[in-house]
């Protein structure tokens, strides 16, 4: 476990005291068979899970009966077979202990616990799932179809795990830090690779083992490419190109399951064109300028429009934006170059809690998200900011062909947007420039002991 019976402890009581009655459910991750069921995936236990019990094994509920003011840990202690292939691990009730935990039950039992927690009037909080074998599961306890299931869960218990969650203790921002350290050797490497003739698989490949050769997995599949214009370019076969653009966003993911996400973009001849440049410091200001906005009490929405605001100005500059840029941004016109939002919480998870639903995670009864407006349905924040809070800042500015085919010929935001101009870039890709930061009593700053150069 990555802290002590104490916090475990503390974390389950503040549950408690916010949920009020009834049965919270956690479930912990079961193995994954990749092709046959002996040879599985690598294992990830449930974030939610890991955070109020702190155990990685797999095949592992919590049961937290607060009415009653009662916890379990439900699982199966291994048999003899188990122990010759994989040798002997804690029991139950030696995990239970080392998490603070008084009961124990076997897996067979949950499903009567809760059927009987449900008979006598109890409700039972469940968090929405992600994986088919516990949907399954919530079904034959509960009679809920996996079809209504996220509709089903627990609104409070989503929105009390969301608000511990989301504010980092000094421990949990250390493991980050150590996430942010191997991150930081995966991009120097990238970049001292990249040149001529090396191709993205390749790179992916090597930075990909740096995070397991520290006993780690990337935090997400990496992203290696040229054509920086796609926002999820996965590496391919293709040799890189002089003149052309590298974008790698990546990030390491530690034992206990803490993650970074950096990412940057290189030219592959060693050093940028004239037009190349001019975009990149445009992303560079844009970049900085968010870590002068961010701060306690601030909206993250209004930082990210801030970006967009400065953005659209010096796309101005370059002539390829024109006419009023407060009219441009509230139309909509800086998401042709910049379609997603300035960045997400990150923590355990890379996109932090996002399978506990984008809407509870990133906005709130005061800033709720725009899901009719191109690029703004993107903005995966804009809650006021707290100290503890770790955001990602990931200005980009990306040119992509069929995107401007398409406003090009419905006439959208043409007032704001020089066309002719645009197609002379359809062959650029994009740029991105991506760090995580820690808000701050003051303010913000950057994670990770040592900055990776851009």
């Amino acid at each position: 476990m990555l802290f002590d019976k104490s916090t475990y402890i503390e974390r389950r009581r503040l549950l408690k005291q916010r949920i009020g009655s009834g049965i919270i459910l956690l479930m912990g991750n079961n193995d994954s068979p990749a092709n046959y069921p002996s040879n599985v995936y690598r294992f990830r236990q449930d974030s939610s899970f890991l955070y109020f019990y702190g155990q990685h094994r797999e095949g592992l509920a919590g049961i937290i009966d607060v009415d009653n003011n009662q916890e379990y840990l439900v699982g199966d202690d291994i048999d003899i077979d188990d122990i010759v292939w994989f040798g002997s691990v804690d029991s139950v009730a030696d995990m239970a202990a080392e998490c603070g935990v008084a009961k124990t039950l076997p897996m067979k039992g949950l499903s009567d616990f809760i059927k009987k927690a449900k008979a006598s009037g109890q409700h039972i909080h469940f968090l929405p799932p992600y994986r088919h074998d516990h949907m399954i599961q919530l079904m034959d306890m509960l009679g809920i179809h996996p079809s209504q299931q996220r509709e089903a869960a627990s609104v409070e218990l989503i929105k009390a795990v969301i608000d511990q969650r989301a504010v980092k203790s000094q421990g949990e921002i250390e493991e980050i830090e150590r996430a942010c350290a191997i991150g930081y050797e995966m991009h120097t490497t990238a970049m001292k690779m990249c040149r001529e003739g090396v191709t993205e698989q390749e790179i992916a490949g090597v930075i990909s083992g740096i995070a397991s050769s520290h006993g780690c997995m990337v935090s997400f599949p990496s992203i290696v490419t040229m054509h920086g214009e796609i926002m999820h370019g996965y590496p391919s076969p293709r040799p890189l190109e002089a003149g052309r653009l590298l974008l790698c966003d990546a990030g390491a993911e530690t034992n206990e399951n803490y993650c970074s996400d950096n990412t940057r973009t290189t030219p592959i001849s060693g050093t940028f064109t004239q037009r190349q440049k001019e975009i990149y410091d445009i992303v560079k200001e844009c970049h900085d300028y968010a870590l002068t906005l961010a701060a306690p009490g601030v909206k993250w929405w209004d930082v990210h429009f801030g970006v967009c605001r400065l953005m659209t100005e010096r796309l101005k500059e370059l002539g390829l934006m024109k006419g009023d840029t407060e009219a441009a941004v509230r139309a909509g016109a800086h998401a042709m170059f910049m379609p997603h939002g300035l960045g997400h919480m990150m923590g355990m998870d890379v996109h932090d809690m996002e399978g506990l639903g984008q809407t509870y995670v990133g906005f709130d009864d005061e800033v709720r998200p725009n899901l009719e407006q191109f690029g703004t349905n993107c903005l995966r924040c804009g809650r006021r900011l707290q100290e503890g809070f770790v955001m990602t800042d990931e200005p980009g500015i990306y040119f992509i062909p069929a995107l401007i085919d398409d406003w090009r010929s419905t006439g959208h935001c043409a007032e704001f947007l020089n066309f002719d101009l645009l197609e002379t870039y359809k062959d650029f890709g994009g740029i991105r420039i991506e760090d995580d930061i820690l808000i701050t009593k003051d303010g913000c700053r950057f994670l990770g002991k040592d900055r990776i150069p851009y």
